[in-house]
Formats: structure tokens, C-alpha cells, sequence
């Protein structure tokens, strides 16, 4: 009896893979950061945290509207983390870096995003500064960097080609 070498398939490169597995990764493990860190500082729920998310087009009515705005909250969501992937992707094609030190600079985009998202678009959205109190600041920069610039940068690398 002989053995034969088991095939391990090797995966070409691929930016609908690098956006696709980098979307979802990130924007699971931001969503569920988000919900675990206003769970344990507020009480609220994962209903309120989409909510919340929906209430940037809704206004105070998405609290009233139940699943339903939560659902849209959840696509809102995810549409941004595919959105962040996209631009980090894009980057990546000529700053090499990013894909040679993506830890690093992982790590640094969840800042870029953080900083964007709090300076910018939830200011315009709700009409008041994010930037304190400090602990939120260091919680919520922390998730970034963690659940969505570091597993984008990480995604993006592993179906980048590395010869060119």
C-alpha cells in the first residue's frame, strides 16, 4: 500500500476574496466588540447597538421601529466595514507596506478608521463631538484597531500576491 501526497489547493490572489473574507471578519468582530463594550458600560443590547447604527438615517425613530431598524443597522453596518476593506485593499495595491508590515499598519488603520468615523461621520450624523470621555475614546479606538484594521490588513495580505 502507498500513500499518495495530499493535494492542499493554494489559493491565487484574489481582491473579491480579499474584500469579501475582510468585510465580514472585520465587520462581525466590530459588531460583536461593539455589543460586548455597551453591554458591559450600559446594560443595552445588541437591539440598541443596530439601532443606534440606523438611527444615523432614521433619527430617534429607529429605537421605536424594533428588528426592523436593527436589520438596517446590521446591512448600515456592514456596509461600511466592506466600504473600510475596499479603501485598504485599494491602498495596498500601491503601498506596498501594507501588506509587508500589516500588523503594524493594521493596527494603524483602526486608528485612520477610528478618527475618521469619530471626527467625522458620526459628528455629522449626530451633531456632537466623540472625542471624550477618554475612556470611550480608548475602548472604541481599541476595538477598531483590533476587530477591523488588524483582521482587513491581515485578510488583504493573505490574498494579496506577494510576487508582484
Amino acid at each position: 500500500m502507498t500513500a499518495a501526497p495530499a493535494a492542499i489547493p493554494v489559493e491565487k490572489p484574489s481582491p473579491y476574496r480579499a474584500i469579501l473574507w475582510g468585510g465580514l471578519i472585520a465587520g462581525s468582530l466590530d459588531i460583536t466588540g461593539a455589543c460586548v463594550s455597551v453591554a458591559i458600560q450600559t446594560g443595552r443590547s445588541p437591539q440598541f447597538v443596530l439601532q443606534s447604527v440606523a438611527s444615523g438615517l432614521l433619527g430617534a425613530d429607529s429605537y421605536n421601529r424594533g428588528l426592523s431598524s436593527a436589520a438596517l443597522g446590521l446591512a448600515i453596518h456592514f456596509l461600511i466595514a466592506y466600504t473600510w476593506c475596499t479603501v485598504y485593499f485599494i491602498a495596498s495595491r500601491k503601498l506596498k507596506f501594507l501588506i509587508n508590515r500589516a500588523v503594524i499598519c493594521g493596527l494603524g488603520y483602526g486608528v485612520v478608521v477610528w478618527l475618521f468615523m469619530n471626527g467625522v461621520v458620526l459628528p455629522l450624523t449626530f451633531h456632537r463631538s466623540f472625542f471624550h470621555p477618554l475612556r470611550s475614546v480608548i475602548i472604541g479606538m481599541s476595538i477598531l484597531m483590533v476587530c477591523i484594521g488588524l483582521p482587513i490588513a491581515l485578510v488583504v495580505r493573505r490574498y494579496s500576491d506577494s510576487t508582484k
